[in-house]
């Protein structure tokens, strides 16, 4: 059994950690509100009143925090998770984050005598809870298949994209698809309401044909039964696609559906829907369209 840092206890960080602690791991953890730790706490997580504290004589130590400064300010700020780790330690940041801010990470673990790993995830809160995401790796070979025990106990498709960076990049490939998707979600069943069709009905069709998805059988259902609770946050959703269509721009390739899916998703947040899930599209268009 390893002993483990980790950082953020979210919607979906508070299942992964607790996966790892129910495994049997020795874990150490601290998130920006205490009380967001009280179940992990309860099962036997160690409490640290700081982020580096969680690398003291930690083996190991996750993170999966909000936005890319939150990630610089564990990873990169005096008396952070790399000022505190020993030489040995292998530091995987599971945030969807900024390529480049991998990339520096990366050095500055490698300058400590550290190994650092970028793995963000895909398949929301019933993928942490259930224990089934998809995690991609960027990072080197060697502390990726020491760190893939863990992995396994979070995921369920896991797989080393490339070096530092490369977890991120996929996950912008991820984000792109299902920008796309979520505004074909959101379209189709708004059409089903307006045509007076029974929405679960419609998913049950459609779902299990060419036009199914993960997102039409999940967030769809959500959708039909009116819950709009965060899986994952629409405000988390605009700075993913925001960070894609910034690498984009440096790599001179342009995105046009992404760039249209990111404005609706600013005139949901401008309707003050921020911390409702992806899904919570369906109303800011249903308000569009004078449907409330």
């Amino acid at each position: 059994m390893s002993t483990i840092g980790w950082v953020g206890t979210g919607v979906m960080g508070q299942s992964m950690c607790g996966h790892l602690l129910a495994a049997g791991h020795s874990v150490r953890v601290h998130t920006r509100t205490k009380t967001k730790a009280a179940t992990l706490l309860a099962a036997g997580a160690q409490w640290c009143d700081q982020p580096g504290d969680v690398a003291k004589e930690a083996e190991f130590v996750f993170s999966i925090v909000g936005y890319p400064a939150d990630v610089r300010s564990v990873y990169l700020d005096e008396g952070s998770i790399l000022d505190q780790a020993a030489p040995g330690t292998i530091v995987v940041d599971m945030t969807t984050s900024e390529p480049s801010l991998a990339e520096e990470i990366s050095r500055a673990a490698k300058a400590r005598g550290l190994y650092s790993l970028d793995a963000p995830v895909s398949g929301g809160d019933l993928g942490a809870r259930n224990a089934s995401l998809a995690i991609m790796v960027g990072g080197d070979p060697e502390p990726f298949e020491r760190t893939l025990p863990l992995f396994k106990v979070m995921g369920a498709n896991i797989r080393l994209m490339g070096g530092p960076g490369a977890g991120q990049h996929t996950k912008m490939c991820n984000q792109t698809l299902i920008a796309g998707t979520m505004i074909g979600v959101v379209e189709s069943l708004l059409y089903a309401v307006r045509s007076g069709l029974e929405v679960d009905a419609v998913i049950d069709v459609i779902g299990s044909g060419a036009a199914g998805s993960w997102s039409i059988n999940n967030l769809g259902r959500r959708i039909a039964q009116d819950d709009f609770n965060p899986g994952f946050y629409i405000k988390h959703f605009v700075k993913d696609m925001g960070i894609a269509l910034a690498e984009a721009k440096k790599m001179g390739i342009a995105l046009p559906g992404l760039a249209l899916v990111e404005q609706l998703y600013v005139a949901a947040m401008a309707q003050g829907l921020d911390n409702m899930g992806t899904q919570g599209l369906f109303l800011a268009l249903k308000k569009i369209n004078g449907m409330t």
